[in-house]
C-alpha cells in the first residue's frame, strides 16, 4: 500500500513557492519561511494570493505531486498535475458502468449505505457520551436504521437519492445536539452552503473541500475519472465520483473533526467573519488551525474494517479508490464502503 504523505497547505497571502534542488521553498517578502523536501509531499494546496514558480510546477508534475489553487475561502479554482497514467480500460469500464442503470444503482447504494451507517455511528456515540441528549438523538438513530433498510432494497438511483436526502435531513436535524457548551456560541439550524450562513456550516464546508481534494487525488492516482459518478449526476466541472466517495467519509472524517474543534474550543466564534451577503467565513488564523487539525487527523492510525490492516486516516481515500477500481475490474464481487467501527 502506498505510504500516506503530507499535504503542504499555504495560506499566507503573498507567499511565493519555488524549487530549490529537491525541496520546496516558501518565501514571504523575500524571506524564506519554510523548506520541505518534495519527496515528503503528496500535494500542495495554495489558498488565495499564493504564487508558484513554473519550475516548481514542472518538477511537481514530473514527480507526481499535484498543485491545487483555491480561493482564500476554499473554493476550488484549478489544479496542475502531470500526465494521467491511468489504465484507459479502467476508465472505459467506469463510463460503461455509469451508463448502466443496474451497475449505477449497485454502487450508489454502497456509497449511501456507508454514509448512513457512519452517520448513525456518530449519533450513537454522541448519545452514549452525552445521555442528556439521548431523548433527541435516539429517534434519529432509529430513523437512520430505517433508511439503511430502505437503501438495501432500493431498485433505482433516483430512489437511493431520495433516501440519502431524507437521511441527511434526519442527521443534520439533530446535529446541534452534538455541539457541547454554550449553544449560543455556535448556533446551527441546518445545513447551508454557497454561502454558509453560520460558523458551523462554514467549518463543515471548508473541511469538505479538503476531503474532496484528497479523494479526487486518490481517484486519479488509481486511474479513474473523478468527474463521472454513479450517485451524483454529471455536471460540467463537478467531480461527481469524488462526491460519491466522499459521502461515506463525511460523517467520520469531516463532521467529527469539526465537532472536535468546536467542542474542545480550538476554534472560537471570533475566528469567523460575517460578510454583507450574510455568508460566514473563517479568518486566516482559524483556517490555519483547521488545516493543522486536518493534517493531524490524517496521520491518525485506524484498522481498516475490510482489509483488517492498520492504515492512516489519510490513506483511506486511496484504499477506497483501489477497492472501487477492483470492483470495476471484476476482482471484487461488490464495492465495500468504509463502515466505521
Amino acid at each position: 500500500m502506498k505510504k500516506h504523505l503530507n499535504s503542504l497547505f499555504v495560506t499566507t497571502q503573498g507567499a511565493w513557492l519555488a524549487k530549490d534542488g529537491e525541496a520546496v521553498v516558501v518565501s514571504v517578502e523575500r524571506e524564506i519561511r519554510l523548506r520541505v523536501p518534495i519527496h515528503l509531499l503528496e500535494s500542495i494546496v495554495c489558498f488565495g494570493n499564493v504564487s508558484v514558480s513554473p519550475f516548481l510546477m514542472a518538477h511537481c508534475a514530473e514527480v507526481g505531486v499535484a498543485v491545487s489553487f483555491l480561493t482564500e475561502r476554499g473554493r476550488f479554482l484549478a489544479r496542475v498535475e502531470g500526465p494521467v497514467s491511468g489504465n484507459v480500460r479502467l476508465r472505459r469500464t467506469q463510463y460503461r458502468w455509469a451508463d448502466d442503470p443496474d451497475r449505477s444503482t449497485e454502487l450508489a447504494r454502497a456509497f449511501v449505505l456507508g454514509k448512513v451507517a457512519n452517520s448513525r455511528v456518530v449519533l450513537q456515540r454522541a448519545a452514549r457520551d452525552h445521555p442528556e441528549d439521548g431523548e433527541a438523538l435516539t429517534p434519529a438513530v432509529a430513523a437512520l436504521a430505517s433508511s439503511l433498510k430502505q437503501a438495501e432494497k432500493a431498485a433505482s438511483v433516483e430512489s437511493i437519492r431520495g433516501i440519502e436526502g431524507e437521511a441527511a435531513r434526519t442527521y443534520f436535524g439533530v446535529f446541534r445536539h452534538l455541539i457541547t457548551g454554550d449553544p449560543s456560541e455556535f448556533p446551527f439550524g441546518g445545513r447551508t452552503r454557497r454561502p454558509p450562513r453560520d460558523e458551523v456550516n462554514a467549518l463543515l464546508s471548508f473541511i469538505y473541500v479538503l476531503l474532496l481534494h484528497d479523494i479526487r487525488s486518490a481517484l486519479e492516482s488509481v486511474g479513474m475519472d473523478p468527474q463521472v459518478g454513479f450517485l451524483h449526476r454529471d455536471r460540467p466541472g463537478r467531480p461527481s465520483l469524488g462526491l460519491d466517495m466522499m459521502e461515506e467519509l463525511r460523517p467520520v472524517v469531516a463532521d467529527r473533526l469539526a465537532l472536535t474543534l468546536i467542542n474542545r474550543r480550538q476554534v472560537r466564534p471570533r475566528g469567523f467573519e460575517r460578510q454583507e451577503t450574510g455568508g460566514v467565513f473563517m479568518n486566516e488564523e482559524t483556517r490555519r488551525t483547521v488545516l493543522l487539525a486536518y493534517q493531524e487527523r490524517k496521520n491518525e492510525e485506524i484498522r481498516h474494517p475490510f482489509l483488517d490492516e492498520k492504515c492512516t486516516v489519510g490513506a483511506v481515500p486511496r484504499i477506497q479508490a483501489l477497492l472501487l477500481s477492483r470492483r470495476l475490474r471484476g476482482d471484487l464481487d461488490a464495492y465495500p464502503p468504509l463502515f466505521w467501527r
